[in-house]
C-alpha cells in the first residue's frame, strides 16, 4: 500500500481513490477531510500522471490554503510545486492579472482592504454631509456589497430608494464608491468574483482557456459556498473538467453572509454522475460528545443522515451546569477552569464559547478575579467596545463631567458640533482653569444654532445629575433614551452594539443586587477595575470566542455559556421559523464538536434584559439524551438533576480596589435554605426566612430595611 493511504480508514482511501470525475465529499466534523483532500491530490498526480500545473484547490482562508501547501509539499517535495493551492478570491486575481483587459481595467489594478474601503467612504461621507454615527461604516458596506451580489446598480439603487431620505443617502454613497473605484482602477472582494465570472459569461474563448488551465477542480469547506462562488465553480468545470468538493452540510453556519445548505444538498442533481462519499469517523472527540452532538443534529430535516462514530472507548459525560444568575455561572466556570490548571492542566486548553460577543461581559469578570489570564479570539474586550464606553462616558458626565468623557459623547449621536467647535471650548477651558462642561456653563460662547445646541446639552446633563441618586439602572435606561443613543443604534440597525447595551444594563442591575447601598460612583470605580488590565502574552491563557469564531479550531475542554431560549437559540433566529431554528441548531452542533476531552455547557436562572422574560433552558440541551449528560447546579423544571451545592466551590474570589470586598461565602443550595432559617446579609444583617417561593426568598430583616426579596443561593446571604 502506498504511503499516503496507510494512515486512512476504509472510507478515508475510498474518498482518495475513487474513479468519478464528480465527488461529493460528506465529512464530519474532525473526521480528516484536510487529510484526504491532500492525498487525493498526491494520488492524482503519484498514479493518475495528472500535471500538477491542471490542479487547483480551493479553500475558504488563506490560514487553511498555507496548511494545505505544506502538507502537500511535505508529501511530494518539489513535485506538488505547481498545484494551485488559495483561496477563490486570490484565484480569483490569479485569473484578471492575466486577462482583465478585456473588461477594460489594467492588468495592475488595485485590490481594496477593509481599510481602504473605509477610506472611499470616509471621502463620501465629508461630501455627502453623513457621519458614521448615523451609516456606520460596516452598515454601508454591507449595503455596498448586497447590491452588487444582487446586480443593483447605483441607477437602480436610486430608484429603490424611492422618497426615503436615508436609502436615498445610501445610494449617493454606493455611486460615490463605485465611481472611486474605477477611477483608482480598484476591486474589492466581491469585484474580484463578480468580474470574473462577468469575463467568463461574456468572452467564452477565455473561459475555455481556464477550463484547460484547470482539469481538476477542489473545494474545500464546500457548505458554506454562496451561488457566485458556485457559479464561477461550474463555469470553470465546464463539461469536462472533475469536481471534487468536500463539506458537511451539519456545520452550514454562514447563510447570513450568503452561504447557501441547498448546493451542497443538490450537488447530485447539478452533476448527475456525482458519487457521494461520507466520512463518519471522527478523530477528534470522546464518544459521549459526539453521541450527544448527533443527537441534537438528528432534529434538523434539512440534512444528509450521518451519526458520527469513534473507535476510542470510555470519556466523561457532557456536563450541563445551571447558575442562579449569570454571576455564579461565570463563577462555576472560572472554578473548573482553576481547578484543572492547580492540576498542571495548560489554560490553552481551555476555551469559552458564546452565541454573541455581548455574553462575553460576566465570564471576564470571573476570570479577572481569579486571576485567569484570557484572550477574546478576534474580538474585544467587552468593557472596551465602542458603544460601552461611550454609555460609560455618558454616566461620567453625570458623576465628574471629565474632558474625556465630554468629547467622547459630546457629538454622539451627531449634534452638528464640529471640531472647531470642540477645540475652542477646550483651548477656554485651558484659561479659566476648569472642565469644557464647566465653560458652557459658565459663559455663551457662540452664536445662533451651536450655542442653543450646547446649551441644550447641558440642561440635559443637569437634569440627569438632580436624579444622579436613582437607581443606576434607572439613569443608564433615561440617558440611553433621551441622548438618542439607543435610538441612532436602532436607526442604522446596529443588532450587535444594541445587544451589548442590555448586557450593560444586566451588569448595572447586578451590581446593585449585590452591593444595594453603592453609588454610580463606585459603579463606575468597580468598572474601572474591570477595564484596567494589560493582555498577556506568555501564551498561558483562556480563549474567550464566539461560536462562528471556533469554526475549524479545537480545544480539550470547552465550556458553551449562555445556553438559554432566546439567547442560543437567539430570539432573532426563533422569529425566522424552521429555517433559521436549523442554522441555530448547526451552529450548536459546531460547538460542541469543538471538544475533544471534556464538554460543559452552561446557563443561568434570572431575567434576561436581552428576550425581556426569565430564562429558561434551551432545547439544545434537552435534545441530548440522558445517556450522554449530567445535570448539575441549581433545581431544573425536567429530568432529575445531579445535585451539586454551590459548598463546591470551594476558592473565594473577591472585587479587587477600594470597594467593599463582599467574598463569595459558602452557601447552602437553594433547596436547603427553607422557611424559619435565621440569615446573615452583608448589608441589611440578621434576618428570618419568611417565605421561599420559585427560588426567591422573602427575609425579614431589622429597621430600616424590613422585608426584602432576595434570590435563593445569593452571595450576599449566608445560613446562620
Amino acid at each position: 500500500m502506498k504511503d499516503y493511504l496507510k494512515t486512512l480508514n476504509e472510507a478515508q482511501r475510498k474518498a482518495v481513490l475513487t474513479p468519478a470525475n464528480y465527488v461529493r465529499i460528506i465529512a464530519g466534523a474532525g473526521s480528516g477531510k484536510t487529510r484526504v483532500l491532500t492525498s487525493r491530490i498526491v494520488h492524482l498526480i503519484e498514479e493518475i500522471g495528472a500535471d500538477p500545473k491542471t490542479i487547483v484547490a480551493i479553500t475558504f482562508t488563506n490560514k487553511a490554503a498555507n496548511v494545505m501547501k505544506e502538507r502537500i509539499a511535505n508529501m511530494l517535495e518539489e513535485k506538488g510545486a505547481g498545484v494551485h493551492v488559495s483561496t477563490i478570491h486570490s484565484l480569483c486575481v490569479t485569473i484578471l492579472r492575466r486577462d482583465i483587459i478585456a473588461m477594460d481595467y489594467p492588468r495592475n489594478f488595485t485590490v481594496l482592504d477593509a481599510d481602504d474601503q473605509k477610506s472611499i467612504l470616509k471621502e463620501a461621507y465629508r461630501e455627502f454631509g453623513l457621519d458614521k454615527s448615523k451609516f456606520s461604516y460596516a452598515g454601508m458596506l454591507d449595503y455596498i456589497s448586497n447590491n452588487k451580489t444582487a446586480h443593483i446598480d447605483p441607477d437602480k439603487a436610486y430608484i429603490l430608494a424611492g422618497t426615503d431620505p436615508n436609502e436615498k443617502d445610501k445610494a449617493r454613497v454606493y455611486d460615490f464608491y463605485v465611481n472611486r473605484e474605477k477611477k483608482l482602477y480598484a476591486l474589492d472582494f466581491d469585484d474580484l468574483l463578480l468580474m470574473t465570472v462577468d469575463m467568463f459569461e461574456k468572452f467564452p474563448e477565455i473561459l475555455r482557456k481556464w477550463q484547460r488551465v484547470f482539469h481538476y477542480i477542489h473545494v474545500d469547506e464546500f457548505q458554506d459556498i454562496d451561488k457566485v462562488q458556485y457559479r464561477l465553480i461550474t463555469l470553470l468545470a465546464g463539461s469536462e473538467n472533475d469536481v471534487y468538493v468536500v463539506g458537511d452540510p451539519d456545520q452550514t453556519i454562514y447563510t447570513w453572509r450568503g452561504a447557501d445548505i441547498n448546493i451542497i444538498m443538490n450537488f447530485e442533481r447539478d452533476f448527475p454522475s456525482a458519487e457521494t462519499i461520507f466520512l463518519k469517523q471522527n478523530y477528534r472527540s470522546d464518544a459521549p460528545i459526539l453521541n450527544g452532538a448527533n443527537c441534537l443534529i438528528k432534529n434538523n430535516r434539512n440534512r444528509l443522515e450521518k451519526d458520527l462514530f469513534t473507535s476510542r472507548d470510555g470519556g466523561e459525560k457532557i456536563t450541563h451546569y445551571k447558575g442562579v444568575n449569570e454571576e455564579y455561572e461565570a463563577l462555576w466556570v472560572a472554578s473548573k477552569i482553576e481547578e484543572g490548571y492547580k492540576q498542571n492542566k495548560p489554560l490553552t486548553d481551555y476555551a469559552v464559547l458564546y452565541r454573541a460577543n455581548y455574553l462575553s461581559r460576566s465570564i471576564e469578570k470571573s476570570l479577572v478575579d481569579a486571576h485567569i489570564p484570557y484572550v477574546i479570539y478576534g474580538g474585544i474586550r467587552f468593557y472596551d467596545r465602542a458603544e460601552i464606553k461611550d454609555a460609560l462616558s455618558y454616566l461620567r458626565m453625570v458623576i465628574t463631567q471629565d474632558d474625556l468623557s465630554f468629547k467622547r459623547i459630546i457629538n454622539t449621536p451627531k449634534r452638528k458640533i464640529g471640531q472647531k467647535t470642540i477645540d475652542t471650548i477646550y483651548d477656554r477651558s485651558r484659561e479659566l482653569d476648569c472642565t469644557m462642561y464647566e465653560v458652557l456653563q459658565r459663559e455663551k460662547l457662540f452664536k445662533g444654532t451651536t450655542q442653543q445646541t450646547l446649551e441644550s446639552f447641558v440642561a440635559m446633563v443637569e437634569r440627569w445629575r438632580e436624579k444622579k441618586d436613582d437607581p443606576i439602572s434607572n439613569q443608564l435606561e433615561r440617558i440611553l433614551d433621551e441622548s438618542g443613543y439607543r435610538f441612532m443604534l436602532e436607526t442604522d440597525n446596529e443588532t450587535e452594539r444594541l445587544e451589548n447595551l442590555k448586557e450593560l444594563i444586566s451588569d448595572v442591575s447586578e451590581f446593585q443586587k449585590t452591593y444595594p447601598d453603592s453609588s454610580l460612583e463606585e459603579y463606575l470605580q468597580m468598572v474601572n477595575l474591570y477595564g484596567d488590565r494589560s493582555d498577556f502574552t506568555d501564551g498561558n491563557y483562556v480563549q474567550l470566542m464566539t461560536v462562528h469564531a471556533a469554526k475549524g479550531l479545537e480545544f480539550d475542554t470547552v465550556f458553551v455559556i449562555g445556553l438559554s431560549e432566546g439567547i442560543f437559540p437567539s430570539e432573532r433566529t426563533l422569529n425566522e421559523g424552521v429555517k433559521g431554528l436549523e442554522e441555530e441548531r448547526r451552529l450548536a452542533y459546531v460547538a460542541y464538536t469543538r471538544a475533544m476531552h471534556k464538554l460543559y455547557l452552561t446557563e443561568s436562572g434570572g431575567y434576561s434584559y436581552q428576550t425581556g422574560r426569565p430564562k429558561s433552558t434551551s432545547r439544545f440541551v434537552k435534545e441530548i439524551d440522558d445517556e450522554y449528560i449530567e445535570h448539575i447546579g441549581a433545581n431544573f423544571e425536567y429530568r432529575k438533576p445531579v445535585e451539586m451545592p454551590l459548598e463546591d466551590l470551594e476558592e473565594r474570589y473577591t472585587r479587587r480596589g477600594e470597594l467593599p470586598e463582599r467574598p463569595l461565602q459558602k452557601q447552602p443550595s437553594a433547596s436547603r435554605m427553607k422557611k424559619g432559617d435565621l440569615v446573615e446579609h452583608t448589608v441589611y444583617g440578621s434576618g428570618v426566612v419568611l417565605n421561599i417561593n420559585d427560588n426567591i426568598m422573602e427575609i425579614a430583616f431589622s429597621h430600616p430595611y424590613g422585608i426584602r426579596k432576595i434570590m435563593a443561593g445569593h452571595p450576599s446571604v449566608t445560613k446562620k
